[in-house]
């Protein structure tokens, strides 16, 4: 079920960031429909849990990384877990920003799988998702920056046992893992031009030689977790879905420190404390919003978001 949020969140912001803090978020009365869901998440529970942001935008401005765990969940809560406490060593927490002008979609699904789905179209468009865990609303991945046309959920989760729709869900991240693990093309699996994970793939395969005379290898994994489906009015989905990708550079033989290490000196002194190292491990957590487009036949990124989780040295 979806529900708007009107005038929401003039101090609403990312989970992430710096800068002044504004006051508490006021929520208009609605204006549509008063329908509830009949079963599964209900509205006021949603955008209780949607001004939870603030807290958490609060809590990394104080890098205070045990409510930071406490707020998040998948793949935020590895986004915040070791970057947070990087902080605290001179790292730079991501720039703040407000959003408002949101929607909540609400699966209505009666079952012990408690989640919902927001989007914020002010200042840039983005999808959150919010999971429930331990009774408590933690929010699993967002913002995801929405990429060109803003697609909007209809009422209903894709059901996971459609034996079409629902598995066509399901192998949405593993149609990326292949496609990102495979150079020469055998998979099969395509996306459009100017998709946002062509660039990624680009990326993947340039880092390398761009490295040397460092030795740089890549590898790309499933974020272990929940993935999470919207159907579309279109006839196709929504998926929300998560990737890790670990990088590990060596230097070459006979050299104390990397030539060219892949990440700045912020990042690995607030990470390890050092500025300088022979040997790198760095895991990053990609956030992805796929549009299933039609009859599944065809993959869409419509929204991405790439963030260091961990960086060790020696």
């Amino acid at each position: 079920m979806r529900r708007r949020l009107l005038a929401l969140i003039l101090g609403l912001s990312m989970t992430a960031g710096c800068g002044a803090r504004s006051g508490t978020p006021e929520i208009a009365p609605e204006t549509g429909p008063s329908r509830e869901a009949s079963a599964g998440v209900r509205l006021d529970e949603a955008s209780k849990a949607f001004a939870q942001l603030k807290r958490l935008d609060d809590a990394w401005h104080d890098r205070d990384c045990a409510t930071v765990e406490r707020l998040t969940t998948w793949a935020e809560r590895a986004l915040g877990g070791r970057a947070c406490e990087a902080t605290r060593n001179g790292r730079p927490a991501p720039a703040r920003k407000s959003y408002s002008d949101v929607e909540l979609y609400l699966p209505g699904v009666d079952d012990q799988d408690r989640w919902f789905v927001a989007l914020a179209r002010e200042p840039d468009p983005a999808y959150f998702l919010f999971l429930q865990e331990d009774g408590e609303w933690r929010l699993g991945a967002g913002p995801i920056p929405i990429q060109g046309e803003v697609r909007e959920p209809t009422e209903g989760a894709v059901p996971a046992d459609d034996p079409d729709a629902g598995v066509k869900a399901r192998l949405v991240p593993q149609r990326y893992l292949a496609y990102l693990t495979d150079p020469a093309g055998v998979s099969g699996v395509t996306f459009p031009k100017g998709d946002p994970i062509r660039d990624l793939f680009d990326d993947l395969v340039g880092r390398p030689p761009r490295a040397r005379p460092d030795r740089l290898t890549t590898d790309v994994r499933l974020l272990v977790g929940p993935q999470r489906a919207l159907l579309l009015p279109t006839g196709g989905a929504l998926v929300i879905h998560a990737l890790e990708i670990e990088y590990r550079q060596r230097a070459r033989q006979g050299r104390s420190a990397l030539a060219r290490p892949i990440y700045g000196r912020a990042d690995l002194r607030g990470f390890t404390g050092r500025t300088r190292t022979a040997k790198l491990t760095g895991t990053e957590v990609v956030l992805v919003a796929t549009e299933i487009v039609g009859n599944g036949s065809k993959l869409a990124t419509i929204g991405m978001r790439r963030g260091l989780a961990t960086l060790t040295a020696g």
